[in-house]
Parts: C-alpha cells; structure tokens; sequence
C-alpha cells in the first residue's frame, strides 16, 4: 500500500499513543502483514522499517511517483487556487504522482492540487546535502520524526541526502556501518568537509564546513548549528567522545540500490 495521508506515524504498538519509532512521507509505500482495528502491521519499502500505522492514512494500489516536494512543507490544495481549502500539508521528500497541469498548479493522484515551484520530477536532485540541513534549521526536535515540523538527527540526515538522490540507513548506527566511506583521519584539522557526517554512539550530525555541524538534539530541541568542538565538549557527557566520520560522494550513491536493503 502507499500513505495517501500527509505523513503516517509508525508505532511500536498498535495504540494512538504508542511510541513513534519512525513516519513514512506522502507517497512511500509499504507492505501490510495484519490489520488490528484501525491499525495495520506494515515494513517500509524505503528502509525496511517496521511497526503500526493507521489504516486510513494508506491506500491501494500502489502508483509510481513522479515528482517530488522540494520546499521544506507545503499545502496540498482542494482545487489549483491558493484559496481554495487546503486538505493537508507535505514535507520536503514526499513523492506524489502528476496527472495534470493547471497554470502554476499541478494536479497530484489521490492529494490534490500543489504549486509547482514546490515540486521537481524525480531524478531531478540537489547537490549540497548540508544546504537542504539548513532549510531544517530551527525545526522541533521530535523522536522517530521525518517531516519538517519536528524531525530527530536520522530523520534530518535521511532527509538532507534523500533529498540528493541517496537513500541512507533509518538509524544511526546503520549510517555509520553502511553509509559512504570512512574518513581514517577525521580528526586531522582541515579534513573534515561540508556534508561529511559525523557520529557518535546513538547520535549523528552533518558538517557545514570543517569545523561547524548541524544537527537535530533534544540540548536545543531542534536543529541547530554550532561548532563542532563545542559540541563534542558538551555531547561527551551523554554519549562519549565521536566515534567516527563517514564522506558520502553522492556521484557513486545516487539513485543506487543501498547495499543494506539487498
């Protein structure tokens, strides 16, 4: 099935106050194993995730996205007017299937109507991992989130390099076990570079530079920048010195398989 819904929360349980593990964007799709009442046992195609999600967030049969959400959150409209009711919002990354186009309007498969300055086909990719971070800066921390009203530090850097083509790992120590390549000597002045990643044991930021990150935290609960060495000093409290550094070259990753999925 596929979330026709702006964005389902995945649940540890089948309970409306169960703990959130993760959320699936508009247009994702997913296998349901068993419905219980109003929710369905279901695993992510995107990361293999699994955990309850409404039903009624999901439809059937699965259509093959076209296009992609390129602005940080933006309405799905009633009808291709800006005045029309808005039916719900998505997220940066939510995949959505065209069927026609109105004006500035484009009009999307069991949604509605999104202006197309928020959209690109797919295969269309950002470049700058990092930049896409920024657009997130200040958002709520939220655990187990993905969208841009509250997201936790996977769900930022998913976002960020998914929104670049390549798909990475729900968790952070799958990021730092698949993810791109290790960087030996990271703690080298000078060698860490703009979207390089860098990790700790449950817990994980992206560089802007060689020495500022940008992370999702509950220290700030949102995302925020700082300096990295800061951040170090204040996070080894709480999770111990950096583990890691890991540099994904989006020119090999892009629109690949990830190997951890096969």
């Amino acid at each position: 099935m596929q979330v026709t819904a702006g964005v389902a929360a995945i649940r540890a349980e089948p309970e409306p106050d169960a703990e959130m593990t993760t959320q699936a964007l508009h247009g994702e799709v997913l296998t349901v194993f068993e419905e219980q009442g109003e929710f369905g046992h279901v695993q992510l195609s995107r990361d293999g995730y699994v955990g309850w999600a409404l039903m009624e967030a999901l439809s059937a049969p699965v259509l093959t996205p076209t296009h992609r959400a390129t602005a940080l959150r933006t309405y799905v409209y009633s009808a291709p007017d800006l005045k029309s009711a808005p039916r719900y919002m998505v997220t940066l990354g939510a995949q959505v299937v065209a069927e026609q186009e109105t004006g500035d309007w484009i009009g999307c498969a069991r949604a509605g109507w999104v202006h197309k300055r928020h959209l690109a086909p797919l295969g269309a990719w950002d470049t700058d991992p990092a930049a896409i971070a920024l657009m997130y800066e200040g958002t709520p921390y939220l655990w187990g989130g993905r969208e841009s009203l509250g997201l936790d530090c996977t769900g930022l850097t998913v976002a960020a390099f998914g929104a670049c083509g390549v798909v990475l790992p729900r968790d952070s120590d799958m990021q730092f076990a698949w993810t791109g390549t290790a960087i030996p000597d990271w703690q080298t002045k000078g060698t860490l570079a703009r979207s390089d990643l860098v990790f700790w044991k449950g817990h994980v930021a992206i560089m802007l530079d060689g020495e500022h990150m940008i992370h999702a935290n509950a220290h700030h609960m949102a995302v925020a920048s700082e300096p990295l060495s800061s951040a170090v000093t204040r996070i080894a409290d709480h999770y111990g010195q950096p583990i890691g550094a890991r540099r994904v070259m989006l020119a090999q990753e892009k629109n690949r398989r990830p190997e951890w999925l096969l």
